[in-house]
C-alpha cells in the first residue's frame, strides 16, 4: 500500500477520533486526536518544556503529529504494512484504538480457521505468513471476518463494564462510535440492522 494511501488513512482515523478529550470514563485519559496521555509520556513528548508531561502538553498536540506518530507507532513500528494490503486499513484503525488487541484479535481469528500461531498481540513471521495463506483462501471474507471479531470485542468490552457501553450504543439507543467504527470497515451485509442490534445490547438495560 502506497505511503500516500497509508497517510490518508491516518489522517482519517485522526479526523474521525476528533480533539481533545479527558473523559473519566475513558482509561485512556486525557487524549487529542486520538493520542493519549500515556502514549505521549512513553514517546517523551514534553511539548510544553516543562519537564513533565501533562494534559496541557496532550492539548498541544497537532494533527500533523498524530498522524506522524499513528504512522510511526502504529503501523509501521507494529509491521501492518506486512499484512494483506486489503486488511490494513482496518487493523491500523484498531491499532490505533485498542494497540495490541488489534494484533491478538487476527491471531484469534486465525487459530479458528486452524492456523497455529501465538495470540501475543506481535505480528511476527508467523503471524505474517498466516494471514497470507488465510488471504489467500478467502480473500473475499477475510476482512469482514476481522470486522467481525472486532465488533464483538467491542461488545465483549461493554458487557463486561457498563461504563463503556456510551461508546457502544449512543443515548437514544442507536449504534454507537464503537460499532459504526467496526462496521466501516466491513461488507454492508454483515451490518447489524436495527433489530439485530437491539437484540444484542438488550441485556444492558
Amino acid at each position: 500500500m502506497g505511503g500516500q494511501r497509508i497517510r490518508a488513512i491516518a489522517q482519517e482515523i485522526v479526523r474521525r477520533e476528533g480533539g481533545y478529550i479527558d473523559d473519566p470514563d475513558d482509561p485512556g485519559g486525557a487524549t487529542n486526536h486520538g493520542v493519549t496521555i500515556h502514549t505521549m509520556r512513553r514517546l517523551g513528548l514534553d511539548l510544553t518544556g516543562d519537564g513533565r508531561i501533562t494534559s496541557a502538553d496532550v492539548r498541544r498536540l497537532s494533527e500533523d503529529q498524530a498522524v506522524t506518530i499513528f504512522l510511526e507507532h502504529y503501523f509501521t513500528g507494529p509491521r501492518i504494512a506486512d499484512l494483506p494490503e486489503a486488511l490494513q486499513p482496518s487493523v491500523f484503525d484498531m491499532y490505533v484504538n485498542a494497540g495490541g488487541n488489534a494484533v491478538k484479535l487476527l491471531q484469534r481469528l486465525l487459530d479458528k480457521m486452524g492456523f497455529d500461531v501465538a495470540v501475543d498481540g506481535v505480528i511476527g513471521p508467523r503471524t505474517i505468513a498466516a494471514t497470507a495463506r488465510a488471504y489467500a483462501i478467502a480473500p473475499a471474507h477475510l476482512v469482514d471476518a476481522y470486522g467481525i471479531e472486532r465488533r464483538n470485542y467491542y461488545f465483549d468490552l461493554a458487557d463486561r463494564r457498563p461504563a463503556s457501553r456510551k461508546y457502544a450504543r449512543t443515548r437514544a439507543g442507536g449504534k454507537g462510535g464503537w460499532i459504526t467504527r467496526a462496521e466501516a470497515f466491513m461488507a454492508a451485509r454483515y451490518h447489524l440492522d436495527g433489530q439485530a442490534f437491539q437484540r444484542r445490547v438488550a441485556a444492558w438495560d
